[in-house]
């Protein structure tokens, strides 16, 4: 058996003794029922995610997958592929807004070369899983095998595990890639069935002619390669990136381990699609931190069924939306742990909100 379908057979449901354990708590703290929202809501999934009826969550880290794209060399970006490699040493210095986030909350960064179209000199920080100098040019030709798509998965979920068994209790997912949002965009387009058009936007700021050329390129590509909706594996090797594929690894190792998994922005909602394509179960197990400015993004909130936590304007990507979402995780997991009850607090039971 693969590493791939071990871990999606491991992945559960929610453990349903624990959330109304943890609803039933939130029902006796001293306010009004309901009264802190989706702070009340997002600790009962957690406790239904990780089976605690009161989850504290000390340990998170942010698993940023970086690869280079060869649909890039298409003109689809502001930026040139030279950009992720000089992003990747400027993470591993920490120099970066990931960075800053994570150590705003406590959590560590942990990068990975998934495929980076640069030879990056060895670092104590840097995991070195490359898969190739980027991805093919999908607008020719496949963006990689099948046997890469499914090894990109996997060195996920290997990353994922790695992390969770040196303590790590909360994930958050990050990228970088030149490119990377035309890729997303043709797996969004591809899983979801939505108009090219309608899930394509400007990445990191190209021009009105450079978005009708990305668009143009997306149509041509799912027109040549069809992916199949269906089977994720298919779309991840025709339109996808390495990546995207990683970060799909390492939601289905969040999920299969029972550990509160935090989507970051469209890059790792493309990832997400991926995911709950080839593992349905992991759905309930997703968190999503931020709605992206990044067009698209509504398209796989609505297909996944998921309603992001705040909405900042934000497109960078790198895991910083998904840092932030970490921190309100952190703060609903107290409000369940630490506030007192009315019993506790020797205050009457019925509170006028």
């Amino acid at each position: 058996m693969s590493l791939l379908t071990d871990t999606i057979t491991r992945i559960g449901s929610l453990d349903s003794a624990a959330a109304t354990a943890a609803q039933a708590r939130q029902d006796v703290l001293t306010k009004p029922q309901g009264a802190l929202g989706r702070l009340e809501t997002l600790s009962v999934q957690i406790a239904g995610i990780t089976g605690q009826t009161r989850p504290r969550l000390n340990n998170p880290a942010v698993i940023v997958m970086a690869a280079d794209h060869g649909v890039a060399r298409r003109g689809v970006s502001a930026y040139p592929s030279e950009v992720t490699p000089q992003m990747v040493l400027n993470f591993l210095n920490g120099g970066a807004a990931i960075n800053v986030l994570a150590r705003h909350i406590g959590a560590r960064v942990i990068v990975v070369d998934i495929g980076v179209a640069a030879n990056l000199p060895s670092h104590s920080e840097l995991i070195d899983r490359k898969l190739g100098m980027g991805t093919a040019d999908f607008s020719v030709e496949p963006a990689m095998s099948r046997a890469q798509a499914q090894q990109a998965v996997e060195i996920g979920i290997a990353c994922a595990y790695d992390a969770i068994a040196s303590g790590v209790d909360l994930l958050a997912t990050g990228d970088m890639g030149i490119g990377n949002t035309t890729a997303s965009s043709a797996v969004v387009a591809a899983i979801t069935g939505r108009p090219v058009a309608e899930v394509t936007g400007r990445g990191a700021g190209i021009d009105d002619a450079g978005l009708a050329r990305k668009i143009a390129v997306l149509e041509q590509a799912l027109a040549l390669h069809r992916p199949d909706p269906r089977d994720a594996l298919d779309v991840l090797t025709k339109v996808g990136g390495f990546e995207i594929g990683g970060l799909a690894g390492v939601i289905l190792g969040a999920a299969a381990r029972r550990v509160p998994v935090v989507i970051d922005g469209f890059i790792s909602g493309a990832a997400a699609l991926i995911a709950c394509t080839l593992a349905p179960s992991a759905q309930p197990f997703l968190i999503a931190a931020h709605r992206s400015v990044e067009r698209g993004h509504d398209a796989v909130f609505a297909h996944l069924d998921l309603t992001p936590l705040f909405d900042l304007g934000m497109r960078l990507g790198e895991g910083t939306g998904a840092v932030l979402g970490m921190s309100l995780c952190q703060a609903a997991c107290k409000i369940l742990d630490e506030m007192a009850t009315f019993g506790e607090a020797g205050v009457s039971g019925k509170v006028e909100g």
